[in-house]
């Protein structure tokens, strides 16, 4: 394992560290953690030397973050840096900052949380932040030890991420950075503007939620089969973020052994500057042609589940998504059929609750009427 810096802390983190998002699961309820495998996998990695996992109040629908309590026992809990986040957009009054950390606290089963995150922040829910004075509880917190380190992940302008850096002296910032969105949300100007602060930068979707690290279309694939040195499409990507000095670590969310073992073996090889000029230049153009081919910037995050009338909005992006990367439309609108009826897209009644949660700013509603129309058929 490589270890990098973490801002002004004397301590250095994995290189990779363990996302508890997208853990492996029991009949593709996202709610049913296959907590053995899980704990098989979480483990590999630490007995690996991954020393950073990552989890959130929300993920798995609320059950990621009693599973790592759970799987941290037998004395792996002292190994790591444990982090997770508080969920912003839950808090209604001032105590509930402190009622939700009580209880995180709880279901990690630890006195106390390494890295703390105000959960993904944006223009609104910083506005809450200043309104409902949180940052007073979170520093109260820290005085009285229950976390260790303040941070914030952020989805939206590089402008928002700014004003955000420089309210407080923050000790991390988490923020969505690989080679698709260098220019989108904070970017690489976020990245180098914390990271010249003094923060700590922890990358999230390096391979933008599994997508870079698929089979890729022909015309990707000819790319990644002119380099000199052969990687997988998943190897480009992680290495691609590994490259940059101002990276304290990225995040991996593994659903499978396979995926902990590759990414561990790809973590070995990284480090800042290993990559040549030409394998950047090669990069750019893959990027030039995935921006072409996917029209819906959709990364799986599922923040815009549920919906309550149950429209499955990242697997009908996924359907469109790939029918046009792959060129092969008529597999997208056999997919589409086998939805459910009551998940498919027309079922929308334009509540736009998903366009408040998302991360990308994707205009949901119109999406989803064009993919219906798209794929019904």
């Amino acid at each position: 394992m490589q270890y990098r810096h973490f801002g002004r802390l004397d301590w250095h983190p994995s290189a990779l560290g363990f996302g508890c998002m997208r853990l492996p699961t029991i009949g593709g309820d996202s709610g049913q953690i296959d907590e053995a495998e899980a704990t098989r996998m979480l483990r590999t990695a630490i007995d690996g030397g991954v020393n950073y996992v990552d989890t959130a109040y929300l993920y798995h629908r609320g059950n990621s973050e009693p599973f790592v309590g759970r799987a941290l026992q037998d004395g792996y809990r002292q190994r790591v840096r444990l982090a997770t986040k508080s969920p912003v957009w839950l808090v209604e009054k001032p105590e509930d900052f402190d009622r939700f950390l009580d209880e995180q606290l709880q279901r990690l089963q630890t006195d106390f949380v390494d890295f703390y995150l105000l959960h993904s922040l944006d223009a609104g829910s910083w506005g809450k932040v200043k309104e409902l004075r949180l940052l007073e509880r979170a520093e109260r917190a820290l005085a009285d030890g229950r976390i260790h380190y303040l941070g914030f992940s952020f989805h939206d302008s590089y402008e928002v991420f700014r004003e955000i850096v420089d309210s407080f002296d923050w000790t991390f910032c988490q923020i969505q950075y690989n080679y698709m969105d260098e220019e989108n949300q904070a970017g690489r100007r976020g990245l180098e503007y914390a990271a010249g602060k003094g923060l700590a930068v922890v990358v999230m979707e390096p391979i933008r939620g599994g997508q870079l690290a698929r089979t890729p279309p022909p015309e990707v694939q000819a790319l990644w089969d002119s380099a000199e040195r052969r990687r997988t499409p998943a190897d480009w990507a992680l290495q691609w973020v590994w490259n940059q000095p101002e990276v304290s670590l990225l995040l991996s969310g593994m659903s499978t052994m396979e995926q902990v073992v590759q990414n561990l073996a790809s973590a070995e090889r990284s480090g800042p500057g290993t990559l040549t000029a030409d394998e950047l230049a090669l990069i750019a153009r893959v990027r030039d042609v995935y921006r072409r081919l996917r029209p819906i910037p959709c990364t799986d995050c599922q923040y815009c589940q549920p919906c309550p009338n149950g429209v499955s909005i990242p697997r009908i992006f996924e359907i469109y998504n790939d029918g046009q990367v792959y060129g092969d439309m008529d597999s997208a609108r056999m997919f589409y059929g086998w939805l459910k009826e009551e998940e498919r897209a027309d079922r929308c009644v334009e509540c736009r609750e998903c366009e408040e949660r998302c991360p990308q700013s994707i205009a949901i509603v119109e999406w989803l009427a064009r993919v219906h129309q798209a794929l019904a058929g």
